[in-house]
């Protein structure tokens, strides 16, 4: 998301292009080789952007897992933004994204958002002419709870095999949800009870975006409670020999869905900083996954 330049239609240009190569070379360098975009992405920039690194480095294509998404319509003059997985859309959306990526065939293709007037049946159709076509090899989506998956799903022969949520040790809405049942506390959150474990059940792996948190726990703290936890976070760096940014990655992937970290940052030594989180298996304890997010909560478990 960070590639290409500003959230507007300006046209990028050589050092939005060399920010780009330094951002997927840092990458590399850490053992990171899958690479998460979407059609609405800094207006198509961020796609092009690495579609012209991928045009000037033979061979990067063949090393690399490309995945980006479609269904988001951004605001366009006087029309508003809204959500559009009608087929026609869909298509077309995957049409514009293999020309900016400069490629032939998308890795995964996820859906962005649910559209309430979405046609499960259209829909399916879509996904399956891509598929058929050779232009796009797996299907997922992204923002959807278990029920809204398990209807799509029930329409498509082919399966669906991620699902993208915001997860982060700050947007803990998807594990509270789990611990906060029959607490009058669980109608506050927004998170639809059992998603993580549809995921699971249905072996679709589960995506964190946001995984950093946007810096809250690694400089950019916001309260008392943000300054607690970032001091406990880098406490356990110290103690296993790594970075903060890796403890935050590992306390996603320390749970059992075997969450995948989504690295929105474009700064190279951000990325550099979650080498041991690619390299190293999680090292928290179980003791100290939980103090994480007691930390994080700020108040005891129910």
């Amino acid at each position: 998301m960070g590639l290409g330049g500003g959230w507007d239609r300006q046209p990028y240009g050589a050092p939005e292009i060399a920010a780009a190569e330094a951002a997927i070379e840092a990458a590399l360098e850490i053992g990171v080789t899958a690479f998460d975009h979407a059609d609405i992405y800094r207006h198509g920039k961020s796609e092009a952007v690495f579609g012209e690194v991928l045009a000037r480095t033979p061979g990067l294509r063949s090393r690399i897992l490309l995945q980006t998404k479609c269904g988001i319509r951004l605001p366009d003059g006087t029309a508003p933004g809204f959500y559009d997985l009608r087929g026609s859309h869909i298509v077309h959306s995957v049409e514009q994204s293999l020309t900016r990526l400069r490629t032939d065939v998308i890795d995964v293709l996820l859906l962005h958002r649910p559209d309430p007037l979405a046609d499960p049946e259209e829909v399916a159709e879509a996904l399956a002419a891509l598929h058929r076509q050779g232009l796009v090899r797996h299907f997922g989506v992204s923002n959807m709870a278990a029920a809204q998956v398990a209807y799509l799903q029930a329409h498509l022969d082919l399966p669906l095999v991620v699902n993208q949520l915001q997860m982060s040790l700050a947007d803990r809405d998807w594990l509270e949800a789990g611990v906060l049942v029959n607490t009058r506390q669980s109608a506050e959150l927004g998170f639809p009870l059992g998603t993580v474990e549809h995921c699971r059940s249905n072996r679709m792996s589960v995506q964190a975006w946001g995984s950093l948190a946007k810096g809250r726990f690694t400089g950019a703290q916001q309260n008392p409670a943000e300054h607690a936890t970032a001091e406990h976070v880098t406490a356990l760096a110290e103690h296993h020999g790594t970075t903060p940014e890796t403890i935050l990655l590992w306390w996603l992937q320390r749970h059992p869905a075997r969450i995948v970290p989504v690295i929105g940052t474009a700064h190279p030594d951000r990325i550099r900083a979650c080498a041991d989180a690619a390299r190293r298996a999680p090292e928290l304890t179980h003791e100290q996954w939980y103090a994480l997010w007691l930390t994080a909560r700020n108040h005891p478990l129910p």
